[in-house]
C-alpha cells in the first residue's frame, strides 16, 4: 500500500509530460506557413548530378522561390543522382523530412515508372504533392543532337545500313536512354547506345572527347547548358520528340510521329511523350501538411510572373512555359488510364532495349 502514492505521482508527472508533448505538437499544427518558415532553409533535392538541366533550372529556382514563400526561407540546392531519378522518388516517400522544408524537381520520366509495374518503385505519384512545373515543353523539344563532325546531316540519314550515330545515356527511367532506345526500336534509326553516363554535362564532355556522337537532349537543357556549342553549330539536331507538330524554329527538323504509321506505334509514342507535358516537376512529399502545400504552390506561380525571376530565366536561355500542381497532376492522372496493352509494350521494348 505503501508504493501506492509514489505509483500515482508517477503516473501523474507522465500524464503531464505528454500533456505537454500534445500542447507542444498542437502548437506546431497551429503555427501559419509564415510563422513556421521564418529562419528555416528550405531544400531542393536535384537527382541528377550538377551542371544539367534539372540541376540548371532548380538553381535557377533556389535564386528566387525564398522571396515568394510566407517568411521567406533561404532556399538551397542538394543532389541526389541515382538511378534515373527514382531513387530520390523513393527516398521522399521514406524522408522523416515531411515537413515542408525539403522539396525536389523530379526527373519527367520517373512518375511513368510507376505505371510500368517497375518493382523498384515505392511511390505513388498521384500521393505526392505537385508545386508546379516550369515548362509544359509549349516552346520546347527533346531533341537527338549530335556533333557537327558526324557524317548524318538528317534523320533519314540514319536509316542507311552504314551510318551508326552512339547515343549516351543514364540509367534506366532517364528520359534521355528512353528516347535513345525508342529512337532505335521503334523509330528503327541505327542508335548504338553508350550508358553510364549521369547527366547532359557527362556527356557532352564525352562527346567532344570522342567517345560519344551525342544524346537525346532538351533544347532548353543545350541552350542552358551549353550555349557556346549550341550558338556555334558544334551540335546539329536530327530529330525532334515531344511534340505533336514541329517546333517552328526547328520547322526542318521532323518529329518523331512523322516517322511512324502504324497506330501502335503512334499510341506508344504518345505514351512516352506524355512524360515532356511536365517537363520540369516540383513536388513536395506526400505528408506536407496542406496549408504549407498551398503556400508553396502559390509560391511557385507567383515567382514564374515575376519581372526579376523571368529575367534571370531569360540571361539562362531557358525555355518557360509554366503550369500549376493540378495540371501536373492531371498529365500523371492521364499516364495512369492509358492501355495497359500500350503501356506494356512500350515497356518491353525500353526493358529489353536497357539490358
Amino acid at each position: 500500500m505503501e508504493g501506492k502514492p509514489v505509483l500515482s505521482s508517477c503516473f501523474a508527472r507522465l500524464l503531464g509530460a505528454l500533456a505537454l508533448a500534445g500542447a507542444s505538437i498542437a502548437s506546431c499544427a497551429a503555427q501559419t506557413p509564415e510563422q513556421f518558415y521564418a529562419g528555416k532553409t528550405v531544400s531542393i533535392v536535384v537527382p541528377t548530378s550538377p551542371g544539367g538541366n534539372f540541376d540548371l533550372n532548380a538553381r535557377l529556382v533556389a535564386r528566387h522561390l525564398g522571396r515568394f514563400i510566407p517568411g521567406q526561407p533561404m532556399v538551397v540546392v542538394r543532389n541526389m543522382p541515382g538511378a534515373g531519378g527514382m531513387l530520390l522518388a523513393n527516398q521522399l516517400v521514406n524522408s522523416r523530412e515531411q515537413d515542408g522544408t525539403t522539396i525536389a524537381i523530379m526527373e519527367r520520366g520517373t512518375p511513368q515508372l510507376a505505371y510500368e509495374g517497375n518493382p523498384n518503385v515505392r511511390f505513388d505519384p498521384l500521393k505526392f504533392n505537385w508545386i508546379g512545373s516550369l515548362s509544359s515543353y509549349a516552346n520546347d523539344a527533346y531533341l537527338m543532337v549530335v556533333n557537327d563532325s558526324h557524317p548524318a546531316k538528317t534523320v533519314a540519314d540514319l536509316r542507311k545500313p552504314e551510318m551508326i550515330v552512339r547515343l549516351g545515356g543514364d540509367m534506366p527511367g532517364s528520359t534521355n536512354l528512353t528516347f535513345a532506345i525508342l529512337a532505335r526500336d521503334v523509330l528503327k534509326l541505327n542508335v548504338k547506345l553508350v550508358r553510364g553516363y549521369p547527366g547532359a554535362a557527362p556527356m557532352f564532355i564525352a562527346m567532344q572527347g570522342g567517345e560519344l556522337d551525342g544524346q537525346m537532349i532538351g533544347l532548353g537543357s543545350v541552350r542552358g547548358g551549353q550555349p557556346a556549342l549550341w550558338n556555334g553549330k558544334q551540335v546539329r539536331p536530327l530529330l525532334q520528340v515531344g511534340r505533336m507538330n514541329r517546333l517552328p524554329e526547328l520547322s526542318d527538323i521532323p518529329t518523331g510521329r512523322e516517322l511512324l504509321s502504324d497506330p501502335g506505334d503512334l499510341a506508344l509514342m504518345e505514351f512516352a511523350e506524355l512524360s515532356f507535358f511536365i517537363a520540369l516537376p516540383f513536388l513536395a512529399p506526400q505528408n506536407v501538411p496542406a496549408d504549407r502545400v498551398a503556400a508553396l504552390q502559390k509560391a511557385f506561380m507567383d515567382m514564374t510572373r515575376d519581372k526579376d525571376f523571368l529575367e534571370d530565366a531569360a540571361r539562362a536561355n531557358f525555355e518557360l512555359s509554366p503550369i500549376d500542381g493540378a495540371a501536373v497532376r492531371a498529365i500523371i492522372e492521364k499516364m495512369s488510364k492509358t492501355p495497359p496493352d500500350v503501356v506494356r509494350r512500350y515497356v518491353d521494348i525500353v526493358r529489353k532495349g536497357a539490358e
